[in-house]
């Protein structure tokens, strides 16, 4: 008989552990998750932590103040930001205005954003397929475009400035009307209204209308049905549609620029501007501090909303049924009220900019009032801007900063994305996946105004063997990058989790190597998925302002910043036409990215 050994258990597991590792280690996927574990912590983690030291750190200029040597700890930041006598003007106040345009911008869009998504996705309204995408366009367009329209209408001269077409026509508008809270709420509703459109329509679609046929059979009338059985059900859509509106407002930074600080109405994010501007990189960090962790919370929030929408499946198999309402009488009504969204929100905006920079005195509609000075004229009476937009260097040279440092990092964050989703999907290491999936998504939670002021903490000034970056295209590539990972990885793991592993053994068999399968096998089947990943971090980053504001110099312009500086020259006719020129890049690239990928926009949202 031959004896048996009994080894403890340990060493087994050990012997194990050892096996998978030296396998896991041979796997080319190990590697290369690393090497961007490693990338990415550096690019989305390490920011993040320097800010919030920065919270917590004596920083130069204050250590007389403080009484304690630059880089010592201390609480003075925090309790600056939080209780001192200035604390109301950097914090609480802005918190409030925060809050108050966040709750103001969700109720006006759900009142708004609930009957067109019943209205589309249940009736039989004229053009019904049409208005299902035009009704999305506001959220296609930079948000602060709505805010240079409504300025020009709207604005009047007791802040300064040209005057705006409703006091050229004799009727001057009040400052809480002109500036501050209400226009920034109006605006901010009708730019996130479609998310109420998209989230709350999709649910309708797959409703059982079976179920307000029941109440209807007994008794139920048509409110009582709206109240008591559709809303409920339709509760998590509805929930997760106003945490991500709450969660976009945190980081809403132009429209409050253009429209709250000529009457000093202060957000969380011109407060962390103001900030930041002023060098006081220590309160800065607290502000930031505060603005992710309410960004985290919001969007846990939605993540438990999401899981908690499994109990209110109203989903059935062949028996469940989406019957279309007939309008009759109201058809032409309710069609009517699309049609007037439509022109409030998206064709009065465009049609007064367009206006605004054919017009030499605003709101005068005689015909020699119209002329194409301001886009190709030359010897203009003005300081800055001698030519009109077109003729002018710095909008092609910002135009080209655009491209080239969007175009750049959508390149790269498109492909780094696929890389997340094969190791994602292809590494044997549980830990690596599941780190990459996080960190990727990490962005996401962090409102971009405090995800540039983190960038500018790491990079202003040198860290051992990196440069101080600030100033130069690189820092703008690496945060769009950073920013942006969470769409491109998100694009790149489910094309993954689509594609067996068969194409690849295949050509392993064949003895193709890893570097030739990826390029001659996953990235032409994938294309699709490489487009979107590349296409959504363009659109997004083309008409982005917070990233670009904070890091942004003169020599790094690109076509947000520069239209920024022209509003903050009053050259009112330029910076609109500049804005224009955004607005049709950002909307006829969406356009462009849904035929490609053959996806639309209009059938959901963030996926």
């Amino acid at each position: 008989m031959i004896p048996r050994h009994d080894f403890p258990i340990e060493n087994n597991r050990a012997a194990r552990l050892k096996y998978r590792y030296r396998l896991a280690m041979h796997e080319p996927t190990t590697v290369i998750g690393i090497l961007m574990a490693l990338l990415f912590t550096y690019l989305i983690l390490v920011p993040i932590i320097s800010i919030l030291i920065d919270a917590g750190q004596v920083q130069f200029g204050d250590d007389r103040r403080i009484g304690t040597d630059v880089g010592s700890g201390t609480l003075y930041y925090v309790t600056r930001t939080f209780l001192s006598p200035i604390s109301r003007d950097l914090f609480w106040q802005p918190l409030w205005n925060t809050l108050s345009v966040a709750f103001g911008a969700i109720a006006l869009s759900f009142v708004i954003g609930t009957p067109l998504a019943w209205l589309l996705s249940r009736t039989d309204m004229f053009a019904r397929r049409w208005f299902a995408t035009a009704l999305i366009v506001p959220y296609m367009l930079p948000a602060w475009t709505f805010a240079l329209a409504w300025t020009t209408l709207f604005r009047n001269r007791t802040i300064g400035g040209q005057q705006g077409w409703f006091e050229a026509l004799g009727f001057s508008p009040p400052d809480w009307l002109a500036y501050g809270q209400v226009p920034i709420t109006i605006i901010l509703a009708l730019h996130y209204t479609p998310f109420i459109i998209l989230l709350f329509g999709n649910g309708l679609r797959r409703f059982d209308s079976q179920l307000e046929d029941s109440a209807r059979i007994l008794g139920a009338s048509g409110w009582t049905i709206a109240w008591q059985v559709v809303l409920p059900l339709m509760r998590p859509a509805l929930l997760s549609a106003i945490v991500l509106i709450f969660a976009k407002c945190l980081g809403e930074f132009g429209v409050t620029y253009v429209l709250g600080l000529p009457v000093k109405f202060d957000v969380l994010a011109t407060s962390l501007f103001r900030n930041i501007a002023s060098r006081q990189t220590g309160v800065a960090g607290v502000l930031a501090g505060a603005i992710m962790l309410m960004g985290v919370l919001t969007l846990l929030i939605d993540t438990y909303l999401v899981r908690e929408a499994r109990r209110f499946v109203t989903v059935g198999s062949k028996g469940s049924m989406n019957k279309t309402v007939k309008l009759r009488r109201w058809r032409i009504p309710a069609t009517g009220f699309a049609a007037g969204m439509f022109l409030f929100s998206v064709g009065l905006p465009v049609l007064t900019l367009a206006l605004s920079t054919v017009m030499k005195i605003p709101a005068r509609f005689n015909l020699d009032n119209f002329t194409l000075q301001y886009w190709i004229g030359t010897d203009l009476d003005t300081v800055a801007l001698r030519t009109g937009i077109l003729l002018s260097p710095d909008l092609w040279s910002a135009a080209w900063n655009t491209l080239w440092i969007v175009g750049t990092a959508s390149i790269c964050s498109g492909i780094l994305g696929l890389l997340v989703g094969y190791v994602v999907v292809r590494t044997p290491v549980p830990a690596l996946s599941g780190f990459l999936r996080q960190i990727t998504f990490l962005p996401y939670l962090v409102p971009g105004i405090a995800f540039a002021a983190a960038y500018l903490s790491l990079f202003a000034v040198q860290r051992g063997p990196i440069p101080a970056l600030y100033g130069t295209i690189a820092i703008l590539m690496l945060a769009l990058m950073a920013e942006q990972m969470p769409y491109a990885s998100r694009a790149g793991i489910s094309a993954m989790m689509q594609l067996g592993k068969e194409p690849e053994e295949a050509a392993q068999i064949s003895g193709a190597g890893w570097l030739p399968r990826m390029i001659r096998v996953v990235i032409p089947i994938q294309k699709g998925s490489l487009v979107t990943g590349v296409l959504l971090p363009f659109i997004s980053g083309i008409k982005g302002l917070s990233l670009f504001v904070m890091l942004a110099v003169p020599s790094t312009d690109v076509l947000t910043t520069f239209s920024l500086r022209l509003v903050d020259y009053h050259y009112t006719q330029a910076a609109n036409a500049v804005v224009l020129i955004i607005a049709a890049i950002a909307y006829f690239g969406t356009l462009t990215a849904q035929k490609l990928t053959g996806t639309n926009l209009a059938e959901g949202l963030g996926g």
